[in-house]
């Protein structure tokens, strides 16, 4: 009966995004990690797309926050009721039997962090929460052959993180996750306007900039783009024109310190898998790494091939449904992860 049916979950549960992947359709959601609360009641009032609208501009009584920072849960209440909201509206609310759900998180989570996103996914309504590392999920996504006795290296930045690793027979041999996402590309451009041109703008005005003109890497021609915000001599609302030139050098210390954390994985890595990154390159994956030249800014600092993934945005998510569609072959890797003590897709 169709009642009985259940479909698993994959989701990554990202600072910015939230994407849900679910076996067999593939992925079916796509939405901001964003909630809108009613401070008087504690009520939720939008999620998702329409929260995201009011981020800046809720009146005193509604708060617009984002329960994610960082890639982990700053509150696991808030975290829980967006989840649970994401399952029913990806499965519906007919299913008796409860899905199983995995969960990306960031390779340097704690077991204390793993344990309250898996609470807050069971606590949502799944059966069974499982989690996967956000290097290896990215890298099945992506189409890399992560079973292989070969050295593939994995650069995801999301929102809150950016996640590297060597994998290699389809596990992590070193990786690092520094918080150094999209969010912090979106915080230095906040900085640079107030510093550089006295205008203060919000994190919507931040994140098109980044978008539109962004550069890790000087472009052929440069874009320019009208920023409003507020101008903090005055007071008042002012206009001004910025340019590409000008983003490479807002961008510039969270760029390096992306940088750094791939020289750094680079020099632990052991010698027969560094001669494989020589030959494989650098697969970059996650929405940050779409800025304009981060791909061959990296590959100019580190002499390596390195490329952008195809649809690197949906990589993880692709990549944990991969896993939930190949379940038996995972099942026998440990690729998934369980904080209380399980490895493999264990039921």
């Amino acid at each position: 009966m169709e009642l009985f049916k259940t479909n698993d979950v994959g989701i990554d549960l990202g600072t910015a995004t939230v994407l849900c992947y679910v076996r067999g359709k593939g992925i079916v959601l796509r939405e901001p990690s964003v909630v809108a609360i009613n401070k008087s009641d504690g009520t939720i009032c939008a999620i998702g797309s329409e929260a995201r609208s009011m981020l800046g501009r809720t009146p005193g009584n509604i708060v617009a926050v984002r329960p994610l920072r960082d890639g982990v849960i700053s509150n696991f209440d808030v975290t829980e009721k967006m989840l649970r909201y994401f399952i029913r509206k990806v499965i519906g609310r007919k299913l008796l039997v409860k899905p199983r759900v995995v969960v990306c998180v960031p390779s340097g989570v704690t077991d204390v962090e793993k344990r309250a996103v898996e609470d807050a996914t069971e606590q949502a309504g799944a059966r069974k929460a499982y989690l996967i590392e956000e290097p290896i999920a990215a890298a099945i996504g992506a189409g890399i052959d992560i079973g292989a006795p070969y050295g593939n290296m994995v650069l995801d930045i999301g929102g809150g993180t950016a996640d590297l690793a060597v994998i290699s027979l389809g596990s992590s041999v070193i990786s690092d996750s520094i918080k150094g996402g999209g969010d912090k590309f979106d915080e230095a451009i906040v900085r640079y306007m107030r510093k550089k041109h006295n205008l203060l703008i919000g994190e919507r005005t931040a994140e098109e900039m980044k978008i539109k003109i962004g550069a890790a890497y000087p472009r052929k021609e440069q874009v320019t783009m009208n920023v409003t915000g507020r101008n903090l001599v005055s007071g008042l609302p002012k206009t001004i024109t910025v340019n590409s030139e000008e983003m490479i050098e807002a961008l510039e210390e969270p760029i390096q310190a992306i940088l750094d954390a791939v020289h750094n994985i680079l020099e632990h890595t052991p010698p027969e898998l560094a001669s494989d990154i020589v030959e494989t390159g650098i697969c970059m994956t996650g929405g940050g790494s779409l800025l304009f030249g981060l791909d061959r800014l990296i590959s100019e600092r580190t002499k390596l091939p390195c490329y952008v993934a195809e649809d690197a945005i949906s990589c993880v998510a692709i990549g944990t449904g991969k896993a939930l569609e190949e379940f038996d072959r995972f099942s026998r890797g440990a690729i998934i992860d369980n904080a209380r003590g399980k490895l493999g897709f264990r039921k």
